[in-house]
């Protein structure tokens, strides 16, 4: 992997270890996005109860992905835990490490291409790219959404061209996915057109929004986008309208499905 970070990682960081040593009371690892950098679990902090053998848990050179608890600012010393790191960050720290391969080998069919160096075309490149974003393959979701210009970051020209012809060709960013039920019901002499123009204005809120109708005056929504945060927003939209329809005989209510 090309991408690595100087430093030392923060407190609460979650990061991908190697497990180098084995010891009946704590556990030594590599942290493979810093060079250098060596990190101890102890045995409180594999898993909770009672541990009988580290290794029921862990085993050399498996890697295991850590939160960061404490640093040590005179040495150095870096305490990782791995019972405190949940399953959605262990999920999200591989999806990120998975997405980042998937950018950099991307970037490599480039230099590939043109016949650069790697390793130097790589930093130059990812020094421009870094001021702005924390990984390749943030930036490439940009470059793909139309969002990001490599050129204007600084990144030489005819590199940057054809980095972004293949980008645009082979980069999907992942999508995320936010659904449920609208229910919507009048009384009002003018119920129907109210409950038309309700859903006309969700319809309008986003390009990202499907609305189906269910029957009975359900509603089947899914919210479609690269990343949670705008979802979410246009999940409020949707909220905020539905409240504007609600008075004296018109309800509304919205149900959100959970995520798997």
């Amino acid at each position: 992997m090309l991408y690595l970070r100087s430093g030392t990682p923060e407190v609460e960081e979650i990061v991908l270890c190697k497990v180098t040593k084995l010891y009946p009371n704590s556990v030594f690892v590599d942290l493979l996005e810093y060079p250098g950098k060596v990190g101890v679990v102890y045995i409180s902090e594999v898993a909770p109860g009672r541990i009988r053998n580290l290794r029921d848990y862990v085993d050399l050179g498996r890697q295991i992905v850590c939160k960061v608890i404490r640093v040590d600012p005179v040495n150095g010393n870096i305490d990782l835990s791995l019972r405190r790191v949940n399953s959605t960050q262990r999920m999200d720290k591989l999806e990120e490490l998975k997405q980042e391969l998937k950018a950099e080998t991307l970037f490599k069919s480039v230099c590939e291409k043109l016949k650069k160096p790697l390793q130097e075309t790589y930093s130059l490149a990812s020094k421009k790219i870094f001021q702005e974003y924390s990984h390749l393959y943030l930036c490439f979701r940009d470059v793909a959404s139309g969002t990001a210009n490599l050129e204007k970051m600084g990144v030489e020209k005819e590199f940057a061209k054809e980095l972004t012809h293949v980008v645009l060709e082979k980069f999907k960013a992942p999508k995320v996915y936010i659904n449920g039920e609208i229910t919507l019901n009048s009384y009002a002499s003018d119920g129907v057109e109210k409950i038309k123009s309700t859903l006309l204005a969700i319809k309008s809120a986003s390009t990202n929004i499907v609305i189906t109708y269910l029957g009975g005056g359900k509603y089947k929504y899914v919210i479609e986008d690269v990343d949670y945060k705008p979802a979410e927003k246009t999940l409020v939209k949707i909220q905020d309208i539905l409240e504007k329809f609600k008075d004296k005989v018109s309800e509304a209510s919205l149900t959100r499905e959970k995520s798997e």
